[in-house]
């Protein structure tokens, strides 16, 4: 999720860690476990004069299958589920308003958590900008677990 925020005017930092679990400072290894109850997740600060938390959010759906249950694309389990942990009221608004309105697109119930923020934990150093420091490895992960034929299927027309 890191290259489509990365991409954005205003972003100020993507950092890909680790949210929503019981675990102090979880590994990779232990969330991939599944038993810590942490979900992957990037934390983004931005700049909101430059870009909003509603185009944020527009980002995030169009790069998500929002119909998925604890997975998405080829990755499994409910460390991979969808959510959106917002900071605050406003953001907790936006974010509702946002999934009704993507709602209203499917025949399907969104999947997708909104939740208020908890603990942050970053990723191990390897995971920062994965797909910068191992692009053919990325592109490949990506191609394989079928990610861009899933967004087209879901947003292509949309």
């Amino acid at each position: 999720m890191e290259p489509p925020f990365d991409e954005l005017d205003g972003v100020l930092t993507t950092t890909s860690g680790y949210t929503d679990g019981q675990v102090a400072n979880p590994t990779y290894k232990q969330v991939t476990s599944g038993r810590t109850g942490h979900t992957e997740a990037v934390e983004i600060r931005y700049d909101p004069t430059k870009v909003s938390y509603a185009a944020l959010l527009e980002v995030f759906w169009k790069n998500i299958d929002p119909l998925a249950v604890d997975r998405q694309f080829c990755d499994r389990g409910t460390q991979y589920r969808s959510g959106i942990y917002y900071a605050n009221e406003q953001e907790k608004a936006l974010a509702e308003e946002s999934a009704a309105r993507i709602g209203e697109q499917f025949d399907q119930p969104i999947a997708t958590e909104i939740k208020p923020a908890s603990r942050f934990y970053a990723a191990e150093d390897y995971h920062q900008d994965y797909y910068l420091k191992n692009p053919i490895r990325y592109k490949f992960y990506r191609s394989g677990c079928g990610r861009d034929d899933r967004l087209d299927e879901l947003w292509g027309d949309r």
